[in-house]
Protein backbone atom coordinates (compact mmCIF):
# COMPACT_ATOMS: atom_id res chain seq x y z
CA UNK A 1 0.00 0.00 0.00
CA UNK A 2 1.30 3.22 -0.91
CA UNK A 3 1.89 5.91 1.78
CA UNK A 4 -1.05 8.63 2.71
CA UNK A 5 1.86 10.35 4.93
CA UNK A 6 3.46 13.71 2.02
CA UNK A 7 7.39 14.45 1.78
CA UNK A 8 8.07 17.50 3.26
CA UNK A 9 11.23 19.27 3.64
CA UNK A 10 12.92 21.27 6.48
CA UNK A 11 16.33 23.33 6.15
CA UNK A 12 18.61 24.72 8.78
CA UNK A 13 21.91 26.86 9.02
CA UNK A 14 24.02 25.76 11.36
CA UNK A 15 27.72 26.83 12.14
CA UNK A 16 29.74 23.74 11.71
CA UNK A 17 31.61 21.83 9.36
CA UNK A 18 30.32 19.04 7.10
CA UNK A 19 32.54 16.16 8.92
CA UNK A 20 31.07 17.30 12.58
CA UNK A 21 27.61 17.67 11.58
CA UNK A 22 27.60 14.33 9.91
CA UNK A 23 29.12 12.56 13.14
CA UNK A 24 25.71 13.91 14.75
CA UNK A 25 23.59 12.80 11.82
CA UNK A 26 25.58 9.15 11.74
CA UNK A 27 26.87 7.73 14.79
CA UNK A 28 25.12 6.55 17.81
CA UNK A 29 26.75 9.02 20.39
CA UNK A 30 26.10 12.06 18.10
CA UNK A 31 22.37 11.17 17.68
CA UNK A 32 22.21 10.47 21.25
CA UNK A 33 22.97 14.38 21.74
CA UNK A 34 20.39 15.77 20.20
CA UNK A 35 18.01 13.37 18.47
CA UNK A 36 17.26 10.63 21.28
CA UNK A 37 18.27 9.28 24.94
CA UNK A 38 20.65 6.23 23.46
CA UNK A 39 21.44 4.43 20.12
CA UNK A 40 22.29 1.15 20.11
CA UNK A 41 22.80 -0.95 16.96
CA UNK A 42 21.53 -4.32 16.64
CA UNK A 43 22.30 -6.71 13.69
CA UNK A 44 22.93 -3.58 11.21
CA UNK A 45 19.76 -1.96 12.20
CA UNK A 46 20.29 1.51 14.42
CA UNK A 47 18.01 1.16 17.78
CA UNK A 48 17.31 4.58 18.86
CA UNK A 49 15.44 4.90 22.43
CA UNK A 50 13.09 7.94 24.01
CA UNK A 51 11.67 7.32 27.77
CA UNK A 52 9.36 4.81 27.23
CA UNK A 53 9.99 4.57 23.47
CA UNK A 54 11.74 2.50 21.34
CA UNK A 55 11.94 2.68 17.65
CA UNK A 56 14.13 0.94 15.41
CA UNK A 57 15.68 2.14 12.00
CA UNK A 58 17.34 0.91 9.35
CA UNK A 59 20.13 2.98 7.03
CA UNK A 60 19.09 3.01 2.97
CA UNK A 61 21.72 5.06 1.95
CA UNK A 62 24.67 7.47 2.90
CA UNK A 63 27.55 9.28 1.57
CA UNK A 64 29.84 10.29 4.06
CA UNK A 65 29.96 14.23 4.94
CA UNK A 66 26.68 14.65 2.67
CA UNK A 67 23.76 12.80 3.43
CA UNK A 68 22.19 10.14 5.53
CA UNK A 69 18.67 8.69 4.63
CA UNK A 70 17.41 6.42 7.53
CA UNK A 71 13.96 4.17 7.32
CA UNK A 72 11.84 3.52 10.36
CA UNK A 73 11.59 -0.47 10.13
CA UNK A 74 7.11 0.03 11.13
CA UNK A 75 7.14 2.82 8.35
CA UNK A 76 5.60 2.09 4.93
CA UNK A 77 8.24 1.08 2.24
CA UNK A 78 8.51 4.08 0.73
CA UNK A 79 8.85 6.85 3.74
CA UNK A 80 11.99 7.78 4.89
CA UNK A 81 13.85 10.45 6.88
CA UNK A 82 16.97 12.02 5.69
CA UNK A 83 19.56 14.57 6.41
CA UNK A 84 21.37 15.98 3.56
CA UNK A 85 24.25 18.71 4.52
CA UNK A 86 24.73 21.20 1.67
CA UNK A 87 27.37 23.80 1.77
CA UNK A 88 27.42 27.18 0.30
CA UNK A 89 29.78 27.13 -1.96
CA UNK A 90 30.96 31.09 -1.91
CA UNK A 91 29.97 31.87 1.66
CA UNK A 92 30.99 28.62 3.27
CA UNK A 93 27.85 28.45 5.16
CA UNK A 94 26.29 24.97 6.11
CA UNK A 95 22.64 23.91 5.45
CA UNK A 96 21.01 20.82 6.99
CA UNK A 97 17.92 20.28 5.17
CA UNK A 98 15.72 17.36 6.69
CA UNK A 99 13.50 15.02 4.67
CA UNK A 100 10.41 13.43 6.10
CA UNK A 101 7.00 12.08 6.16
CA UNK A 102 4.25 12.96 7.83
CA UNK A 103 -0.07 12.87 7.66
CA UNK A 104 -1.42 16.37 6.89
CA UNK A 105 -3.15 16.59 10.28
CA UNK A 106 0.47 15.93 12.07
CA UNK A 107 2.65 18.02 10.17
CA UNK A 108 2.73 21.36 12.17
CA UNK A 109 3.38 19.27 15.10
CA UNK A 110 6.17 17.32 12.87
CA UNK A 111 8.20 20.08 11.88
CA UNK A 112 7.68 21.91 15.48
CA UNK A 113 9.74 18.91 16.58
CA UNK A 114 12.18 18.81 14.51
CA UNK A 115 12.58 22.78 15.22
CA UNK A 116 13.21 21.56 18.79
CA UNK A 117 15.48 18.91 18.05
CA UNK A 118 17.72 21.26 15.82
CA UNK A 119 17.39 23.89 18.83
CA UNK A 120 18.47 20.76 20.88
CA UNK A 121 21.88 20.29 19.17
CA UNK A 122 21.99 24.04 18.88
CA UNK A 123 22.23 24.22 22.81
CA UNK A 124 24.15 21.20 23.17
CA UNK A 125 26.92 22.11 20.60
CA UNK A 126 27.13 25.98 22.57
CA UNK A 127 25.03 27.50 19.34
CA UNK A 128 21.69 29.06 20.70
Amino acid sequence: MATTKKMYQMEFELKLSAPMLYSLLSSPSGLAEWFCDDVDIKNGDYVFKWTGETRSARILKKVTNKSIRYQWLDSEKDEFFEFDIEKDEITGDIALIITDFSAEKELAENKQLWESQIHEMQANLGMA
